[in-house]
């Protein structure tokens, strides 16, 4: 039973607190910039993306409460609310939209606007707001006692302990200067290398490295030992096991896709013209299994949310329950709808905008309510993606609509989707999060179309950047589920995939889900280079050996989860500043190239190992100093 007519929040009804100010406006977009940065960085390295709110929520307590001198803690949760939507609208742009890029690359096409990708990701991420909007009241507020929103209520604790905001501001801050110190020594003044990577001769078609990277490590200490272990899992089935037994049968002959001799190739050619592949019929499987399994409680997620939906809001119109007014709310997504079919530079149609408004609200629902049960990490909004993908590719071709024009409007479809479901769970966190300390629904609504509007702005240029510095599918930026994605469009859509090697990866997936492991993080193992996973599993163990203790390291493992959060934007700003420096000069071609030609060796593996090391030591020192402390 939902007990939401006992809770009281922290912030009475009738009491009125500044909350969406100038400076908390400010404030949200300038994080939501840098947040939705960084993950777009951090996804197109690595595949996943991490939830901004906490950091972005203790860095608003140390700027106004310690810098400004202000003391509203419902307006630290308006700056919260704006900077997480950066990370939401990212990770639905980033796990798609580089598709686009790459068929221009490969067809001499022109590159998507920045119009183009503006407009998407903004239709995406108000639709998503909008969506969210009518179901409040039934799953925020009647089903309190039952949905914890994991993400919402932590960052509410972390709101409500307030007095602690300047010394967890000052830990993220501490990682964010060490990883941009980091970052910028290793890839801009290209000092050691930042990939350590090993073949074993003895062992032929095998190998072994590290990306010795903070943003590696703060995501592995995050994640924790499990998924971790998970994911270096996939990755030594990949390297350890799958390539040497294709070099060892291979021999000397020519397997499509490659085009040379197997016995030629090393340890990356095997990966890019086979596990790759392996990989993505794994983590495909993986979604929909994911999507399959929660189809029965996705099924009562829209059935109860519907019921909510009619029951309205029972006469409360209290401060602490006033949403935007309903008939704006309709308009608004009228307006998207049109918007997609009209506007020239979204590649949608009439058909498209109709998929997107029924998979939108369907997925919508979905997300919002399955966040508040398993949490926003575990949302499975790359199978519903794929499954939008799968549909809305086959609708295309069956219209006519074949060719890059029918691929590039699934990709566009597809994105909207996926931000729409990002953000939506999004939303529904920060709304739990409003709910417990006492915010205004109506202003935290307000406030995420407000970060919305801000990443969306914001993403084209961080894509054009990164993608002119290094390009979509290099080793820099292997941008995984967009590549993931063009794989299932051009698969449909032309037929052209190796599917015997993709259907291997699916059958690996079906294995790994009889054995009861999740499919998910191990298939991104194997999908991904094993040199993403080995720093990752380092972040995991540091995690796992604090943790063994239990309530007694309970502080120094929630500094580092805080310290971890700063390790990855660091990494994620100056990367994006590289990237900026990498397309500047004429000539060599990279600032780092200019640097790092004054060294007077080049730096091998060792180097890398011992500076990741030394790293590695900063975390277990905030760890072990703030349990002290406490």
């Amino acid at each position: 039973m939902s007990n939401e007519k006992n809770f009281k929040p922290y912030i009475p009804a009738d009491k009125v607190l500044p909350e969406l100010t100038a400076v908390s406006i400010v404030l949200g977009v300038i994080l939501a910039v840098i947040f939705g940065g960084a993950n777009a960085y951090l996804g197109l390295r690595v595949g996943m993306t991490v939830s901004a709110s906490i950091p972005a929520a203790v860095i608003s307590m140390g700027v106004i409460r310690v810098i400004l001198r202000r003391d509203s803690i419902l307006e630290n949760n308006i700056v919260q609310t704006i900077g997480s939507a950066g990370e939401s609208v990212a990770a639905g742009a980033i796990f798609t939209l580089p598709a686009l890029f790459m068929w221009a690359q490969e067809g001499g096409l022109e590159n998507p606007s920045l119009a183009e990708i503006a407009l998407i990701t903004l239709v995406g991420g108000v639709l998503g707001v909008l969506f969210m909007i009518p179901l409040r009241s039934a799953l925020i507020v009647k089903e309190h006692g039952t949905l914890p929103y994991p993400e919402g209520t932590a960052c509410a604790e972390v709101l409500l302990a307030g007095e602690e905001g300047g010394s967890s501001a000052s830990t993220v801050f501490s990682g964010l200067g060490i990883a941009a110190l980091y970052k910028f020594i290793a890839d801009g003044l290209l000092a050691f290398k930042s990939e350590v990577d090993f073949s074993i001769d003895q062992y032929k078609g095998s190998g072994v490295g590290m990306d010795v990277l903070p943003a590696l490590l703060g995501v592995g200490y995050i994640c924790g030992p499990k998924v971790s272990s998970y994911l270096l899992a996939g990755g030594t089935v990949g390297w350890f096991v799958l390539m040497p037994l294709i070099m060892l049968f291979g021999g000397d002959m020519v397997m499509y896709p490659a085009t040379d001799p197997i016995s030629s190739m090393d340890t990356w050619g095997l990966w890019g013209s086979y596990i790759r592949y392996i990989g993505a019929g794994a983590v495909a499987c993986g979604g929909i299994l994911s999507l399959i399994k929660s189809f029965p409680l996705i099924i009562k997620t829209f059935r109860d949310a519907l019921k909510g939906l009619g029951a309205g809001r029972d006469g409360d119109n209290s401060r602490t329950n006033e949403d935007l007014k309903m008939n704006l709310v309709l308009i608004g997504i009228g307006l998207m709808a049109i918007a997609m079919w009209l506007i020239p530079v979204i590649p949608v149609n009439f058909l498209g905008a109709i998929i997107i408004v029924v998979f939108g609200f369907f997925f919508a629902t979905v997300s919002s309510r399955m966040v508040g049960i398993v949490g926003s990490s575990n949302n499975p909004v790359s199978g519903m993606a794929i499954a939008t993908l799968l549909i809305a590719t086959i609708l295309l071709k069956a219209s006519g609509m074949i060719g890059y024009p029918g691929m590039a409007s699934a990709i566009a479809i597809g994105t909207v989707i996926c931000i729409i479901a990002a953000t939506a769970g999004d939303t529904s966190q920060d709304l739990k999060t409003g709910f417990i300390v006492g915010a205004t629904p109506k202003k935290q609504q307000i406030g995420e179309l407000i970060g919305v509007l801000a990443s969306a702005v914001a993403i084209g240029g961080i894509l054009y950047l990164l993608n002119s510095a290094w390009g979509y599918g290099s080793t820099q930026l292997p941008a995984p589920q967009a590549t993931l994605m063009k794989m299932v469009v051009e698969g449909v859509m032309g037929g052209n995939l190796p599917w015997n090697l993709v259907f291997s990866g699916v059958a690996i997936a079906i294995v790994v889900e009889i054995l009861g492991i999740p499919v998910l993080p191990f298939a991104v193992g194997l999908y991904l280079p094993i040199h993403l996973s080995t720093p990752m599993m380092v972040g995991g163990a540091i995690r796992w050996f604090f943790e063994r203790k239990g309530d007694e390291n309970k502080a120094g493992v929630d500094a580092g989860i805080l310290y971890s959060s700063g390790l990855i934007a660091g990494e994620g700003i100056v990367g994006i500043l590289l990237a900026v420096f990498a397309i500047i000069p004429k000539g060599k071609g990279s600032f780092g190239d200019y640097l790092g030609s004054l060294l007077p060796f080049e730096p091998g593996n060792i180097p890398g190992l011992i500076a990741f090391a030394l790293l590695s030591a900063t975390l277990v020192w905030v760890i072990t100093s703030r349990k002290k402390s406490k």
